[in-house]
């Protein structure tokens, strides 16, 4: 089996492959089909040659996606390792997942970064995460679970997360223009057709959101897996109607990907809310922090979520103050606190029960 590691970007693929006990840049290939294709012919052209000996890099006068050296085995098959990269890598994994004597893996994160750090390694460029995918999948192989795109029963799922994304969009493209409308309504000199442009495309975002909202609920209706999943998830202190539905996709998404081996900690590494030490011996590098690795705008709803929770009187605010009073600085105490939630959110989501304090306030995240 060759383990092609692929570095998912928004307009890249940074490949790499384990092939035969050798780490190879495969190279940079374009986000598009014909870039996709490219790769396919690469390794195609890899299958029937052997590694040249250089465990990174590009022999001379070779180019990206060519090796020479002995003759290999023809139409081995393929495991392409992808890291979730928040949504960039899922057309090419359809793609991918076609292809003749190919298998798709989408890890966890955080098993990936534990091998790592196993073998003495962290990842720091997209080079580099493209060897250490192909390295991970080679010595996870057989066991690394081959990915299958979303059931049919939680497609609905796919809907939703493009709709909550749209409107997130047009939030942003709406508050820009209330901005620029406030900085205009400060200048006398300002010029009247600008204003009257600002007031028509505000007039325009506020209609195209409210109409995207109103999708939005109707999507939710529609479905009683949605509809039910998102009265449970509001049970969990902190979570409120501005992070309930991608708090819910987000839970789908990550029981798509881990399945029957998904966990507290494992969501809260696919959002990336884990602080990955940097440590050696008695040695602490720097301070902990969290690793960033997943969606940020659920992150910075999730740590939203917890501060509003500090208001009331709930599991959430003892956590917090009992965090505070062992002399964890508050901002860390709140993170710690938006990652308690996460993790009380996931048992819900999982046992399909209401939150239950006397179940969940041990869950360790």
């Amino acid at each position: 089996m060759m383990s092609v590691g692929v570095d998912v970007a928004k307009a890249t693929l940074e490949v790499a492959v384990w092939h035969a006990g050798h780490a190879v840049r495969l190279g940079t290939f374009a986000q598009t089909a014909d870039g996709w294709a490219d790769l396919r012919n690469a390794l195609m052209a890899l299958q029937t040659t052997a590694p040249d000996g250089q465990p990174d890099g590009q022999p001379d006068g070779q180019p990206d996606g060519r090796r020479s050296g002995r003759p290999g085995a023809s139409g081995e098959p393929v495991a392409i390792v992808l890291e979730p990269t928040g949504g960039y890598e899922l057309a090419f994994a359809l793609w991918a997942r076609q292809q003749p004597g190919w298998q798709v893996h989408r890890p966890n994160p955080a098993r990936v970064r534990a091998w790592a750090r196993s073998q003495g390694g962290r990842a720091k460029t997209d080079r580099q995460d493209a060897l250490l995918l192909a390295r991970f999948g080679a010595s996870a192989q057989p066991a690394l679970p081959v990915w299958q795109p979303l059931a049919s029963e939680v497609s609905e799922v796919s809907e939703l997360e493009q709709l909550l994304r749209r409107r997130d969009e047009v939030k942003d493209g709406l508050e820009r223009e209330r901005r620029r409308q406030e900085h205009l309504g400060v200048r006398p000199e300002a010029s009247t057709t600008v204003r009257a442009s600002v007031e028509r495309l505000l007039k325009t975002l506020e209609d195209e959101l409210a109409d995207l909202e109103r999708a939005i609920a109707e999507q939710v209706q529609r479905h009683a897996t949605l509809r039910i999943s998102k009265q449970q998830l509001l049970t969990v202190p902190g979570v409120g109607l501005r992070v309930v539905l991608p708090l819910l996709v987000t839970c789908e998404r990550y029981h798509t990907l881990a399945g029957e081996h998904g966990t507290a900690k494992g969501v809260v590494a696919y959002v990336g809310l884990d602080p990955p030490p940097h440590e050696s011996g008695a040695s602490v590098w720097q301070r902990a922090r969290i690793s960033r690795q997943g969606d940020r705008s659920l992150r910075a709803r999730l740590y939203m979520g917890a501060l509003g929770a500090l208001r009331g009187d709930n599991p959430v605010r003892t956590f917090y103050q009992r965090l505070v009073a062992r002399g964890t600085p508050k901002r860390l105490a709140l993170v710690a606190a938006a990652r308690k939630l996460l993790a009380w959110a996931w048992a819900v989501f999982i046992s399909g029960e209401p939150f239950d304090a006397t179940k969940t306030v041990n869950l360790v995240a």
